[in-house]
């Protein structure tokens, strides 16, 4: 007697894994400014006072130095490194001019609300050589947005202030509501932060960045709370494969 039964193992469904959307915006950011001539460097997250904060010129008496903005650990003589900047102060120290390093990773500072996190990522770069002008630091801005976001993107310089560089100016976007939202950070070297570095700043000059990335992922893709980016929600994270 014969049976009509299919007998055959059922088929197996593989579902594809994806690069989460801030790796995957943080490795595209680095690849860019890495293809622009960028050496990529990276430091510890546990840093010290130090380097965090005396190098670049933060006093002691500035805000982001007390217990409600930074974490400290082991009886506040290391803390968990509220920017990237400390590892381009390590590569100043490590190499002389001309140089152009970019370090991307972890950052910590005490916020949280839906465009602040607790943790979060970002990447800064710096580059060191003789006569570097605000007017290349600009150049060099434009080239990186475009290149995020088109060449059609409005974007405009705000003057602003940063104890690391002088001037110092913070870059918005103009977004398809007409709100103008900020980016990224940046600045031409403070003499004093070259000198700290055993930088000669009557021979050398430098500019510096710093972007956000869980910033322009929220921009690039429409989220409205950066929490969404670290919710383990699958159906969330799955429509960035």
């Amino acid at each position: 007697m014969s049976s009509n039964k299919d007998i055959s193992p059922p088929k197996i469904i593989k579902d594809r894994g994806a690069f989460h959307p801030i790796n995957h915006m943080k490795d595209s950011i680095m690849n860019l400014l890495a293809s622009f001539g960028f050496e990529i460097i990276d430091g510890p997250e546990i840093e010290t006072e130090k380097f965090n904060f005396d190098m670049l010129n933060i006093k002691k008496t500035h805000p982001a130095r007390q217990m409600h903005d930074t974490f400290y650990v082991e009886n506040k003589s290391n803390l968990l490194r509220t920017h990237t900047s400390p590892v381009q102060i390590r590569g100043m120290l490590e190499k002389s001019p001309p140089l152009a390093f970019i370090s991307g990773g972890k950052v910590y500072r005490k916020d949280d609300d839906a465009t602040h996190l607790p943790m979060f990522h970002q990447i800064e770069g710096i580059l060191v050589d003789e006569n570097v002008s605000f007017a290349q630091l600009k150049d060099l801005i434009y080239k990186i947005v475009h290149s995020l976001f088109g060449e059609e993107v409005k974007l405009r310089f705000r003057p602003s202030y940063f104890p690391f560089t002088e001037p110092s100016a913070e870059v918005d976007i103009l977004s398809s509501d007409g709100k103008w939202l900020e980016i990224l950070g940046c600045g031409v070297v403070n003499p004093i932060v070259l000198e700290n570095c055993n930088i000669d700043s009557d021979s050398y000059s430098g500019l510096a960045f710093g972007l956000g990335i869980e910033r322009i992922a929220m921009l690039k893709h429409g989220v409205k709370d950066i929490r969404e980016f670290y919710k383990s929600n699958l159906d969330f994270l799955c429509q960035f494969k």
